[in-house]
């Protein structure tokens, strides 16, 4: 057992990035498309699988995406999954929403993309002060962002 006075806490700049992200699909085809297609994540193949995952993945349980910071999505099958609301814009996990960053050059691209899919939107594209975003549901409900800086923003020291 850890004494509470022993203890305080990682010291800030001890946990170095996000390694992964796990999501439950409903639809793994629909969602290896949703992720891979229409948002541009490159899907993991052959030895790029983690070797943890390759027997998941060899059976269609596991998809694995890389976004191009590095963090891996992992995309775990699971037929049964059914949200406890079926309202989308009723939130039901603890997690609220997961944000891609683009380019401010990008964004109506992005949003063009989007429509072009009939991908449900929540809300958007929205300004502030810090830039622009648009909110999305994957094929499974959860909800997404697509965001960017303000372009008057990059030219800032």
């Amino acid at each position: 057992m850890f004494s509470s006075s022993a203890i305080v806490g990682l010291a800030a700049g001890s946990l170095r990035r996000v390694h992964h992200i796990a999501l439950n699909v409903k639809d793994m085809q629909a969602s290896r498309h949703f992720y891979g297609q229409i948002l541009g994540l490159h899907e993991l193949q052959g030895a790029e699988i983690p070797s943890t995952l390759k027997d998941l993945v060899a059976t269609g349980q596991v998809a694995n995406f890389m976004t191009p910071d590095g963090t891996v999505l992992d995309l775990f099958w699971e037929p049964e999954l059914t949200p406890p609301d079926s309202d989308p814009k009723r939130q039901f996990t603890r997690a609220n929403h997961l944000a891609f960053d683009i380019a401010p050059e990008l964004f109506e691209q992005a949003v063009a993309v989007l429509k072009q899919h009939q991908i449900p939107l929540d809300h958007g594209p929205v300004s502030r002060p810090t830039g622009r975003g648009i909110y999305f549901y994957d094929p499974d409900g959860f909800l997404l962002e697509i965001r960017c800086d303000r372009l008057d923003q990059l030219d800032q020291p």
